[in-house]
């Protein structure tokens, strides 16, 4: 079941960065914002930093995956936004998974 949706818009993603909480790992930060909707909207960015194109697609599909498998955890009603670390380059799903459920766990919105 779908509980989430993409964050695409630019001023929405200013509005998560200005108002929300974040909260850090050494692969991933996490910025929380709660919204008036009865679902996610999950934001990515990686970093021109972190590498080329083909680096940034694929930690992008990693954190992408990581949250829809384990979407029905995560309480509902957050703009969520995460942004990927250089030190996540070249890491595996598992790992980056890991960090991010350690985040969810960090902003008390995963329930296990």
């Amino acid at each position: 079941m779908k509980y989430s949706e993409s964050l695409k818009k630019n001023k929405d993603f200013q509005i998560v960065y200005k108002n929300g909480k974040s909260l850090a790992n050494h692969y991933l930060v996490m910025y929380l914002l709660p919204n008036e909707l009865n679902k996610n909207r999950l934001g990515i960015s990686v970093s021109k930093k972190v590498g080329n194109s083909v680096v940034r697609h694929r930690l992008t599909r990693l954190i992408r995956e990581s949250y829809r498998m384990s979407e029905e955890h995560f309480r509902r009603g957050f703009d969520i936004i995460v942004i990927a670390r250089t030190s996540a380059k070249g890491k595996s799903y598992h790992e980056i998974e890991r960090a991010l459920l350690h985040l969810g766990k960090l902003h008390k919105c995963f329930i296990d």
